[in-house]
């Protein structure tokens, strides 16, 4: 795996362990709900799949860094497949969408292409 590679797949658990803690430990917050384009009350329906899916976020960052730190890329390249289709299903939701989809997608397609090459 070249530096490059694991340093973009770094970056994209990076980002997902981001995702995590506003989803999952501080989504009800004025600043991230309004990030989430949420009401206060509808962030407190939306709270427990916020929570949920915080979670795997999370998880796919332990499974991207664990790629790296034991040098597999099978492993890294499979968390870095998952972010990347998890950014397109967020871009096919609904186009306004499209900048947080390029945040989320673009480092690990970027660290699968090098991780390919």
């Amino acid at each position: 795996m070249s530096t490059l590679a694991a340093v973009l797949v770094v970056l994209a658990a990076a980002l997902h362990v981001g995702f995590f803690v506003m989803e999952s430990l501080l989504f009800t917050r004025p600043p991230v709900r309004r990030r989430f384009g949420l009401s206060a009350a509808d962030a407190e329906v939306v709270r427990p799949m916020a929570y949920n899916q915080g979670f795997y976020n999370l998880f796919l960052a332990v499974g991207a860094v664990v790629g790296v730190v034991t040098s597999s890329v099978p492993v890294a390249a499979f968390a870095c497949a998952v972010m990347a289709g998890a950014a397109v299903v967020l871009v096919t939701t609904d186009r306004k969408f499209l900048p947080a989809a390029a945040v989320q997608g673009v480092p690990p397609l970027l660290a699968l292409v090098l991780l390919a090459a």
